[in-house]
């Protein structure tokens, strides 16, 4: 098995509609690892019932039960010390997670006080506790798990639990410094890899498939790699003067992503509240590099409190923005292409279910923009995020050349539907940070630094977020495994529709997006993947 690994940061520029001429960087690790290495570290898994929907949508045996099954099999969960917070232990069990898998996880061992007083103020607001985040109902409030090894308190990621286990195999070689060019094809009744064409300090060389070529370079650098490769939208690849091989529409197409902005706040002057911004601070960094070794101190800590939830809970105007997101699309509905037709029906039911579009995170200290912290100061803050976004966008090649970075154009805000839940996410963060028990440990008068006292109207709120709202890092849907007929780019067996022998194993297959961070999605289509191609699946 030959993989092909390029460590090189790709930054896609990211339009933003809306009268708002700003770009952002889209910025992915592709080393050894990929996205894994650079992560928030965050393991959650989504409502069973989202994942249950992507077999809903035309994909048999990709359900929750297998979906749940081959998680645990990666699992390595690490039980908790004695000193860590019994809140840990809450809604926890042992069916929840797998015990002997390669994937290390565990809780922190240290929660700070901000962070614990933010999760009791969402309870007393009416958000409940999670009934089984990991166990397919995380729609509450919980302290998460992270990919942390808690013998050595490193980072677990694919490198340490799989590739460097199995390094010495005789069939398998890894290229590093290496940047694809295109999958190498021939014709026939369906098109079929013949090898893979890349650069290596700078020279062009061949590597030649026998049996097949599995493409996992995640949902931005895949589609850009098939599309060099000739395959993708006839319309696409003739602008970028690539010659067409295989016309596949679906290529780079339906991108969803998860949305974020922060909401900062100070601590009161002299606050000794463990924070992350003590890594900002040459002393007080070097004390807790020694705490590190006791498994105390700042470099211990965590992004671990989550709510994920319905927009019912946390907003009065949330059936004024269903039944008019309701309306809007049901008056564009013959527009819409058939594959999205059926996603929307999904979403909308999801709405008047029990679905957490929703989320909130609290993050132990300073995260947000335009304003910066101030030197010596401590922070909390609360991230306010959207998971199941209507609009749809796309990303594509706009040169033959593989080292020009394609568009990304998540034609954000597109639904006004995802405008207005951000709105009232962000509103509900604010009245989290004036209400009991948390505003008694905020400064007083509060000080919110951003977005600032001058956002107050929702209009002066839909423009911070468009302004200053960032991608999650969780695109997903680029080459949708979906029937063709809906837009579709892989089959079940994870098999490019018109080829003999590609396959794409990776995030951008997932059809329609969930409420959960991507990480342990993403193992799991790998691990499911590996039977698939075994013949064992």
């Amino acid at each position: 098995m030959e993989v092909i690994s390029s460590i090189r940061s790709m930054t896609g520029h990211i339009k933003r509609p809306l009268n708002s001429s700003q770009t952002t960087e889209n910025t992915f690790s592709t080393g050894l690892g990929g996205s894994s290495a650079i992560n928030f570290l965050n393991w959650s898994k989504p409502p069973a019932e989202e994942i249950n929907d992507w077999e809903r949508l035309g994909n048999p045996g990709w359900n929750w039960e297998r979906y749940r099954r081959y998680l645990h099999k990666l699992e390595g969960y690490q039980p908790l010390s004695e000193r860590s917070t019994a809140s840990h232990r809450q809604n926890f069990d042992d069916i929840s997670v797998g015990r002997d898998g390669p994937i290390a996880l565990c809780h922190s061992p240290t929660v700070t006080e901000p962070e614990l007083k933010v999760i009791e103020t969402w309870l007393k607001l009416g958000i409940p506790r999670a009934p089984a985040p990991l166990n397919g109902n995380p729609r509450g409030v919980t302290l998460g798990m992270n990919t942390i090894d808690a013998t050595t308190f490193t980072r677990c990621y694919a490198t340490t639990a799989f590739f460097l286990k199995h390094s010495d195999r005789p069939n398998l070689s890894v290229l590093t410094s290496a940047s694809v060019n295109q999958i190498v094809t021939r014709p026939g009744n369906d098109l079929t890899a013949t090898g893979v064409e890349f650069i290596h300090h700078g020279k062009i060389y061949s590597v030649h498939a026998t049996k097949e070529v599995i493409l996992s370079a995640g949902a931005l650098k895949s589609p850009q790699i098939l599309e060099l490769s000739g395959i993708g939208r006839r319309d696409v690849l003739e602008a970028a003067g690539i010659p067409v091989r295989l016309e596949l529409p679906g290529v780079g197409e339906n991108l969803q992503e998860h949305q974020h902005v922060t909401i900062t706040y100070e601590l009161p002057e002299g606050a000794k509240h463990l924070t992350l911004d003590d890594h900002h601070h040459p002393a007080a960094r070097e004390e807790h590099l020694k705490l590190l070794k006791s498994r105390e101190g700042a470099f211990t800590l965590a992004v671990t409190g989550l709510a994920f939830t319905r927009l019912q809970i946390i907003s009065d105007r949330a059936e004024d923005i269903i039944r008019a997101a309701e309306d809007k699309l049901l008056k564009k509905w013959s527009t819409y292409f058939y594959g999205l037709r059926s996603q929307h029906e999904i979403q909308l039911q999801r709405l008047r279910d029990d679905a957490a579009p929703c989320e909130l995170i609290v993050f132990p200290g300073f995260l947000s923009l335009p304003n910066p912290p101030q030197a010596g100061k401590k922070y909390c803050t609360i991230v306010a995020a959207v998971n199941h976004n209507f609009s749809r966008g796309s990303v594509h090649v706009t040169s033959p050349d593989p080292t020009v970075d394609p568009s990304i154009d998540p034609h954000y805000y597109e639904e006004d539907i995802d405008l207005q839940t951000f709105i009232e996410v962000l509103k509900f963060a604010r009245k989290t940070a004036a209400s009991a028990p948390i505003c008694e440990l905020l400064a007083s008068p509060l000080k919110e630094v951003n977005p600032g006292p001058g956002v107050v109207t929702d209009t002066e709120i839909g423009d911070f977020i468009k302004n200053f709202g960032q991608t999650t890092y969780h695109t997903i849907g680029t080459l949708s495994m979906l029937p063709r007929d809906k837009g579709g780019f892989v089959d079940t067996k994870l098999k490019v529709y018109g080829t003999s022998n590609i396959r794409v194993v990776d995030i951008s297959i997932a059809p329609l997006h969930i409420a959960a961070h991507t990480q342990s999605t993403a193992y799991a289509i790998a691990e499911q993947a590996a039977d698939i191609i075994r013949g064992n699946l």
